[in-house]
């Protein structure tokens, strides 16, 4: 490990680790459930204290906000930018120091879309963006669905397993490896990458955590080399090769592209499907429901988003003086976006604590962000949480739980990282309609 990468963790992520540890030991909540173990297991009890302390509060490292009506503002404003690794409050020096080392192309640094501005980001999403049309999301339906029948398949009739890496990650890695043109063989290269990367997406990580993520992210930096090597020799179908022959985008932009696809494309939706089945088999009055209305599938997924989103927070700094909700944030301040609270929010979601596959009103929900950073592959998601969740249900009936899940210790992906469960009988059903 080269050592530059210690000072860079220390500037962009031990600082922060630094004070959210010594916040959270003083009882400060929002420092708590940033970085401890209470908020990493069940935050919601958090959200709501913090929520009770105003529409916008101001915290030990940053401006915050639970409300749904501020967090989709403040997304939909151009005077808003995305967050970077400077944007919180590390020392000057310390970042100057970061900006020596540069990492590797990434999801979480530039020119990844996720976190610059526009116009670079409209440059960056606009060539993507034709991978994730309803008309190409509607081909890729049939595969999803074959996908999802072979895993089914493949599951232990009357077996235990862990949802997690028998399925839940299994179905989107397939999906997006082939979007982007990545043999068969390789995904769970991918699957191991993604799980050392991910805490990337946390402010305050440990020093062993960044440094398995950073050497996770040399390899792959070193596969995206000879895979869009081939690539320009042979060109595919895939949307990674349409980048690729198109020129608008060098190499370090490419790489970052396929990074972020990959990551974006994949550990969401496996989140998505593991909060799932865990809030249907807690609330079996609400999966008796969907067996007898499968037409509600679709809203049953939206409501998952919005209950457990598995994806918890944003954030956005100021980019000019702004006034928002009667308070002044300077130019450079920065805001941290509660999804999780927004999803949650009782002026908008009637008894926001309750599951309710029939909600009325649950697409409301904030959970792919909004504004011109939406989640590219939101529709995606939704389709195959759909035909994952009901293809399990259908095909095993009598599914429960065999031991306590288990949650991942990281605060803006929520999601388990072992999900055990008593398959029991299996049954032939046809395949999902509800899509």
């Amino acid at each position: 490990m080269k050592p530059q990468y210690w000072f860079r963790w220390l500037s962009v992520q031990g600082a922060p680790r630094l004070v959210l540890r010594t916040q959270a030991r003083r009882g400060e909540p929002f420092a708590e459930l940033m970085g401890g173990p209470t908020g990493f297991a069940d935050p919601y009890p958090l959200i709501e204290r913090l929520r009770g302390a105003g529409r916008l509060i101001r915290t030990s490292i940053a401006w915050a906000s639970f409300d749904h009506e501020v967090c989709r503002s403040i997304l939909r404003d151009n005077r808003f930018g995305v967050r970077t690794t400077e944007s919180f409050n590390t020392p000057a020096p310390m970042r100057k120091l970061a900006k020596h080392f540069p990492l590797p192309p990434n999801p979480v640094e530039p020119p990844s879309m996720l976190v610059i501005d526009p116009p670079e980001h409209t440059k960056m999403r606009k060539p993507v963006a034709s991978a994730f049309t309803p008309r190409a999301i509607a081909r890729l339906r049939d595969r999803v669905e074959t996908v999802t029948a072979e895993l089914l398949d493949g599951l232990p009739s009357s077996g235990s397993a862990d949802l997690v890496t028998a399925f839940a990650a299994q179905v989107p890695i397939a999906i997006i490896s082939e979007m982007l043109g990545f043999p068969d063989a390789d995904k769970e290269r991918f699957l191991h990458w993604g799980d050392r990367m991910t805490p990337l997406l946390d402010v305050g990580i440990s020093w062993r955590a960044y440094r398995r993520a950073l050497q996770a992210m040399e390899v792959m930096n070193d596969y995206f080399d000879e895979h869009i090597a081939r690539l320009r020799r042979t060109p595919g179908e895939d949307i990674l090769s349409t980048l690729v022959t198109a020129g608008e985008l060098d190499m370090f932009a490419l790489k970052a592209s396929a990074s972020l696809l990959m990551g974006a494309g994949f550990e969401t939706t496996v989140n998505l499907i593991g909060n799932g089945v865990v809030q249907l088999l807690e609330h079996p009055e609400q999966l008796a429901r969907l067996r007898a209305e499968p037409e509600l599938w679709p809203n049953a997924i939206e409501e998952i988003l919005r209950f457990d989103s598995p994806v918890q927070t944003t954030a956005r700094t100021a980019l000019c003086d702004v006034d928002i909700d009667g308070i002044q944030l300077r130019a450079g301040d920065t805001v941290v976006l509660s999804l999780a609270g927004a999803n949650r929010d009782p002026a908008v979601f009637a008894e926001p604590d309750r599951f309710d596959v029939g909600r009325a009103n649950a697409k409301e929900h904030l959970s792919f962000s909004s504004g011109v950073h939406v989640c590219l592959g939101a529709s995606l998601a939704r389709m195959e949480g759909v035909y994952a969740l009901q293809s399990l249900f259908d095909r095993f009936p009598d599914l429960r739980l065999d031991g306590a899940p288990r949650r991942r210790e990281l605060f803006t992906l929520h999601g388990y990282e072992q999900l055990p469960v008593r398959l029991g009988r299996r049954a032939r059903t046809p395949e999902p309609t509800a899509v």
